[in-house]
């Protein structure tokens, strides 16, 4: 077994402790769950009361860190759609700030003060997209045809009323299902465990910042906890600087490098040389992004270099662009994610594309949305993007009812003889210990398969013992004090409240276009798939806002044509844009109510800190945008918003609008192979071949980006493969490399706004 972050004990696996261990557990056991039960309970009560957990300095930060990230979003945003939440260099940041400060701070900055931050910073770091700017906003304003009754032209106070009135109900919503995903059923949701990680190690690892233990199934040694050492991975240093002891291995769940001797106890005496360390990375790879960004202003041709020769940059616009932020996403992204995004570029860009052209099926210049190749393979991208998206919902709903029809088919299926149908538990839940409830890696979570770790016909005794750690798993964990969580008369209000600005914000913003039973409609498919959404995050850390967006569109689709409402299109861009918010907010929220709950944060002030945020970001990202609309030309160039074509094709595809010639054809091949693809990838989860099969999302990116941001992506994920994979290093300090060299290009992307602005010419 595995030790729990923190812990000093590596002791190895010992079978006869193991025995002695469950003997004990059979014995007495009831015993010392009741005093780790009221121990957590304590310290959930202590660390919710301290008034570190909601403070003016904790979310004024968060504001700010979370304004520099919006600036960084709606960059990227328009340029290729892909935006992060910074919730772990959030984290960093805050806690470097204080740290500098605290000769003048009245009260210490702890962890609890440090969720608040990053929790108000990824709320507001998200609304680029939570609000529609990098997508369905420039759709509207400019990509929409006359017999569409568009394009539209939006003030920027209706877009602040649009942004403010959905940027609430999907957090509203939210509240209601931590209780069942966190504390019930305890999922994983990776990146808010990280970032807990994170925080753990920043502030010490003292009895105020080490997480609180839950684990009901400690008692039973004889389990792995290969996600907790994969978790815990994110935060391992270069342990060969640190701790020289330390000899990475490789992981069996998912390749990725961690290290069964590290991270557990790291030097939490005196964690200062760490934290310095990974802020003086951010800040030079900062300041490197930033000095390219400058230079790429004065010689933009920097931004499309001609690496496979200048026929291929001028025809088929093969090139590179070598930016250290689209090297930063890639590196976050993970190797197998660029590298399915570099197969959909050689798919798309290198055969589809030239077959469209040559055959006359794509006529105009290849750049052209409309009638060039470009436009073309955009179909096929979006014909993968549905299936992905229409099987893995279907997966999600199909999952949780095998589960509660197991232990009635299970008699059955065996009094017939047919065979054996692995318990519910073990069908949805892999091997844990404490918070990891599900696994989107672990062998065991693959449902109605058997594993090395469940072998077929085991033991009266070893069925004993399973039926017990199962029993164990149905324990909820201890949750913080009925005080310090959100009422339900602060629900009710707030529900209340964001119900009426979503519904002024559809009716006042975009008037007589979208019925008001449409409107309701559409609120009541956001909750709807919000919640498939959360349970995503949980288990996957992947919200998958995007499928969830375009089934929205395509109900909206079939309950709206064209022939019987003109503004059909609109009201279908509209109503995905309200799913894609609320799925967004309320996943947003619930990867830092984890967080929260493993230290002990209260969920009060998380909820109240996210609305905060929320509301600002919304306003603030609505100016941003204004601003980067009026200084550029959208929808060419540089900003060439090809998420917002994804959303405005999508709409006139499952509206009835013809598609290119041949197009067709090939969406529906595309679409019929990503269907057996997606398949294959859910039932080979936690197995070692699942990432050699393409991911749907992965390469329908790599189609509609042009191959520049994909190239430099796939140099990211191969350092990243390189340093976590070759070498055996901890992620923490390439994921900081990685935040910097985004920020500073994102940031420094408003220095290049002016000088655009002010007409200041290019070399």
């Amino acid at each position: 077994m595995a030790p729990s972050a923190g812990s000093p004990s590596t002791q190895p696996h010992d079978p006869a402790m193991n025995e002695r261990s469950s003997n004990h557990e059979r014995n007495g056991d009831s015993i010392t769950q009741a005093e780790q039960d009221e121990s957590a309970q304590a310290s959930l009560a202590a660390r919710a009361s301290e008034p570190q957990n909601f403070t003016l300095r904790g979310v004024l930060l968060g504001l700010i860190i979370g304004i520099v990230v919006v600036f960084s979003n709606t960059y990227f945003g328009l340029q290729t759609g892909w935006i992060s939440g910074m919730a772990m260099p959030s984290a960093l940041i805050g806690f470097a700030v204080f740290k500098a400060l605290e000769s003048h701070l009245k009260m210490p900055f702890s962890p609890v003060e440090n969720v608040l931050v990053q929790s108000v910073s990824g709320s507001v770091g998200t609304m680029p997209l939570g609000c529609g700017f990098v997508g369905v906003i420039p759709a509207l304003e400019y990509l929409l045809h006359p017999d569409e009754n568009g394009p539209l032209n939006i003030s920027l106070g209706r877009l602040c009323l649009w942004a403010v009135g959905i940027c609430l109900f999907g957090v509203v919503f939210a509240v209601p299902l931590r209780k069942e995903v966190i504390i019930r059923e305890k999922l994983k949701f990776p990146t808010g465990t990280a970032t807990a990680l994170m925080i753990q190690v920043l502030h010490g690892g003292g009895e105020k910042a080490k997480m609180i233990k839950q684990d009901h199934s400690e008692q039973a040694p004889r389990r792995h906890s290969g996600e907790e050492d994969e978790t815990q991975a994110l935060i391992s240093q270069d342990e060969e600087q640190s701790h020289n002891d330390a000899r990475p291995v490789r992981s069996n769940d998912d390749s990725r490098s961690t290290a069964t001797h590290v991270s557990r106890q790291r030097s939490y005496a005196s964690p200062s040389a760490d934290w310095k360390s990974d802020i003086r990375l951010l800040v030079l790879a900062f300041a490197g992004s930033t000095l390219y960004t400058i230079i790429t202003y004065f010689i933009p041709q920097l931004r499309n270099l001609p690496i496979l020769g200048p026929h291929m940059a001028r025809t088929w616009l093969w090139t590179l662009n070598p930016s250290p932020a689209y090297v930063g996403q890639g590196i976050i992204m993970g190797p197998a994610t660029t590298f399915h995004m570099l197969l959909g570029a050689i798919v798309g860009w290198g055969i589809l594309s030239p077959l469209a052209k040559t055959k006359g099926w794509a006529p105009g210049e290849v750049s052209d949305w409309e009638k060039g190749s470009k436009g073309w393979i955009l179909w096929v991208s979006l014909a993968i993007m549905l299936s992905d998206a229409l099987v893995s919902l279907a997966w999600l709903i199909v999952r949780p009812l095998l589960k509660h029809a197991a232990p009635y088919v299970t008699p059955v299926l065996g009094k017939l003889g047919i065979g054996k149908w692995r318990s519910s538990k073990t069908a949805s839940r892999p091997s844990h210990r404490g918070y990891s409830a599900v696994s989107s890696t672990d062998p065991s979570s693959t449902p109605l398969t058997e594993t090395p770790s469940n072998p077929p016909g085991p033991s009266t005794k070893q069925r004993s013992q399973k039926d017990l750690d199962d029993d164990n798993d149905d324990i909820p964990d201890a949750d913080a004090p009925p005080e310090h969580l959100v009422s339900t008369r602060s629900t009710l209000i707030m529900l209340a409240i964001s119900l009426t600005l979503y519904i002024l914000s559809i009716h006042l913003g975009f008037p007589n276009l979208m019925p008001f039973h449409l409107t309701l409609l559409a609120l009541v498919l956001a909750v709807l798939l919000s919640i498939l959404g959360v349970r995503a995050l949980g288990e996957t850390d992947l919200n998958p806002v995007s499928g969830i967006s375009k089934i929205t569109q395509l109900v909206f689709a079939l309950l709206v044509p064209v022939h019987r409402n003109p503004n059909a299109v609109i009201v279908n861009l509209l109503a995905g844009a309200v799913s894609e918010s609320g799925a967004l907010q309320a996943g947003d929220l619930m990867q830092d109510l984890k967080t929260g709950h493993l230290l002990g944060a209260a969920p009060a002030a998380q909820f109240y800190g996210q609305i905060i945020g929320s509301v600002v970001g919304a306003a603030v990202s609505a100016c941003v945008y204004r601003l980067y609309a009026r200084t550029y030309v959208i929808g060419e160039g540089q900003f060439q918003v090809p998420t917002a074509y994804v959303w405005v094709y999508t709409a006139r595809l499952v509206t009835g609008e013809g598609l290119p010639r041949m197009a067709d054809v090939a969406a529906f091949w595309a679409a019929g192979v990503y269907v057996v693809l997606t398949v294959a990838r859910l039932v080979g989860k936690g197995r070692g071949w699942k990432d050699l099969v393409p991911g749907g999302i992965a390469v329908a990116v790599g189609m509609y980006n042009t191959p520049n941001f994909t190239f430099a992506r796939f140099i990211g994920g191969a350092l990243a493969w390189w340093w976590t994979r070759w070498r055996g290093k901890g992620e923490t300090r390439i994921v900081v490399l990685a935040s910097g060299l985004i920020l500073g290009e994102g940031l420094t992307s408003v220095v290049n706004l002016v000088l655009a602005h002010f007409g200041v010419p290019h070399l």
